[in-house]
């Protein structure tokens, strides 16, 4: 390694691992430092010597040095990334992230649907009850336009400094023709055929000024562009 640079603030680990607290401490000593600031991290903690690099290099920090000190401390010296260079990273990444969703059947008309930490009941494709065990796959379809717009609004209102009292976003759908669907007919398709989505909310502002951000809020949104795009799906099978 590169001869050990002087350090613009020291942070004593003492026993701790990186899992116990040390990381923490870390943060905090490194928080007020500028881009490029080195941090000394002095530390007896066997482990940190395989942990603390790969902390370093999964959030975007420089390791340029380690040395041995007295009394079996180790320095451990971390270079501050730049504020832009962690912009970069956290852009490419999202850039190419995709969103992995599992779906199991359960039994009957029933599956679970497992997201990141999350996993939610879906009832059968489209339901026509007034109550179900879990919501249909439609109704989970609406939920997420209206949940997107919904969050959306809010944050790009607060963004421009027009506060939001309260909102709800009310969706209307209906299918060309449903029995396609149930393999009663033939003729058209099960899919929707309109869709209506109406904001209502109580925020500061211009009429003017809430229209452009519920139109930016509609041409921004992840769920209401593939709506509107008719995203290309390809669909495969594979025998378990």
């Amino acid at each position: 390694m590169d001869p050990a640079p002087k350090p613009d603030a020291v942070c004593e680990g003492g026993d701790m691992d990186c899992g116990s607290g040390l990381l923490l401490l870390i943060r905090e000593a490194m928080q007020p430092l500028r881009a490029g600031g080195v941090l000394e991290v002095r530390s007896r903690e066997t482990s940190v010597k395989e942990d603390l690099p790969a902390w370093c290099r999964m959030v975007g920090h420089e390791m340029p040095a380690v040395r041995a000190g007295d009394s079996g401390s180790t320095s451990y010296f971390i270079r501050k990334k730049s504020a832009d260079d962690g912009l970069k990273a956290d852009l490419e990444k999202a850039r190419g992230f995709e969103w992995p969703v599992r779906v199991r059947w359960t039994g009957g008309m029933q599956a679970k649907a497992y997201a990141r930490n999350h996993a939610f009941a879906v009832g059968q494709p489209a339901s026509f009850e007034t109550s179900d065990a879990a919501p249909a796959a439609l109704e989970f379809l609406l939920a997420s336009l209206g949940g997107c717009l919904a969050v959306g609004f809010q944050w790009r209102a607060s963004r421009k400094g027009l506060e939001v009292r309260n909102l709800e976003v009310s969706l209307r759908a209906k299918a060309d023709n449903i029995l396609v669907f149930l393999g009663v007919e033939d003729a058209g398709h099960p899919g929707l055929s309109s869709l209506e989505v109406t904001l209502y909310a109580d925020a500061d502002g211009e009429d003017e000024d809430l229209r452009a951000v519920w139109e930016d809020t509609v041409k921004r949104s992840p769920v209401a562009q593939t709506l509107l795009r008719g995203v290309p799906v390809k669909t495969t099978l594979r025998r378990s």
